[in-house]
């Protein structure tokens, strides 16, 4: 079994689409060599943030093995699983594992609001079919379903099942999860305005949403947390804080890449049938992202960067 540390800043990265709709890779690169030089632990492909829900499958497998080649085993590359169906989820996995993956974000059935028995099934399914670590996401607020604490009891049977991206918005759920599993399976805040919260508590790591315009402040505030460093950590959270707001509204591919353009690490250029954002909505988020840009703070030495240059 492929191995590596669920901890850390794992960017839930943006797609980057030409003018005529097609993969960007020269502005995917700009980003993705951003997120390498502030130093995070690993990269989430194909994600909510990412458009999976309008992207091929041919178009997912090539981000794939475009960014396994770009990062040179640097830090793992994991492919989110988003399928309508347990067969497409089968071999959406397998693929994934062929093109080099070191391992997958698996969210609950698509379009179809299954129960418990059917949730489970479908993940051990997916699980059995692989020998990649997985991690699940739990966002009942934005996908339908929870994926309760009785349910990570039985998902537990799978060595493969390691984390969780914890996006119940309930930030006591991640000492529910430790009172409960111990260290069985690592936790990975999943919403942006919880995270430091998240991280006080435990949480191991975090899916990050607006590292992907301000990596450095993201992976400051992680490792100061980390650290024990809670008030320089705060310090940069607080001014964060409105701009890591953007990640929980339903428009927040259109607002968080509005943010990559103000910081100079990507396009605005979203899929149909999203649109860039125009008029008074366009220029309130510009707003929040200008009043924080204006007052960005210097973040302290060494809380940022890549580990093996720190340490050289």
């Amino acid at each position: 079994m492929i191995k590596f540390d669920w901890k850390g800043v794992f960017p839930a990265v943006t797609t980057k689409f030409t003018d005529n709709d097609e993969l960007d890779f020269n502005a995917f690169d700009k980003n993705i060599n951003a997120q390498l030089e502030a130093g995070v632990d690993g990269i989430v492909l194909g994600g909510s943030l990412g458009e999976a829900s309008v992207l091929t499958d041919d178009e997912k497998f090539a981000l794939l093995l475009h960014t396994v080649k770009l990062v040179e085993g640097r830090i793992p590359v994991l492919l989110n699983i988003a399928e309508s169906t347990t067969k497409a989820a089968v071999a959406n996995a397998q693929k994934a594992l062929e093109l080099g993956a070191d391992g997958l974000m698996l969210l609950p059935p698509m379009r179809y609001n299954a129960d418990a028995r059917e949730t489970l099934a479908y993940f051990s399914a997916i699980a059995e079919s692989t020998p990649l670590p997985i991690m699940i996401y739990n966002n009942p607020v934005d996908y339908k379903i929870e994926v309760t604490l009785d349910m990570f009891a039985e998902l537990a049977a799978h060595e493969n099942i390691q984390a969780v991206k914890e996006s119940t918005r309930n930030v006591s759920n991640v000492t529910r999860m430790i009172n409960r599993f111990g260290d069985r399976f690592k936790i990975m805040t999943g919403v942006d305005p919880l995270a430091m919260e998240s991280l006080v508590m435990g949480a191991d790591g975090w899916i990050a949403g607006l590292v992907d315009a301000f990596p450095k402040e993201t992976v400051a505030v992680y490792r100061l947390v980390k650290e024990n460093r809670i008030a320089e950590a705060l310090t940069i959270y607080r001014w964060f804080l409105p701009v890591l707001e953007l990640d929980i509204h339903p428009k927040l591919v259109q607002y968080i890449k509005l943010a990559e353009v103000a910081t100079g690490i990507g396009t605005e250029n979203v899929r149909a049938p999203r649109l860039p954002l125009i008029g008074a909505e366009r220029e309130q988020v510009l707003k929040v992202i200008n009043d924080a840009l204006a007052v960005r703070p210097a973040l302290p030495e060494g809380s940022w960067g890549r580990v093996s240059e720190l340490t050289a």
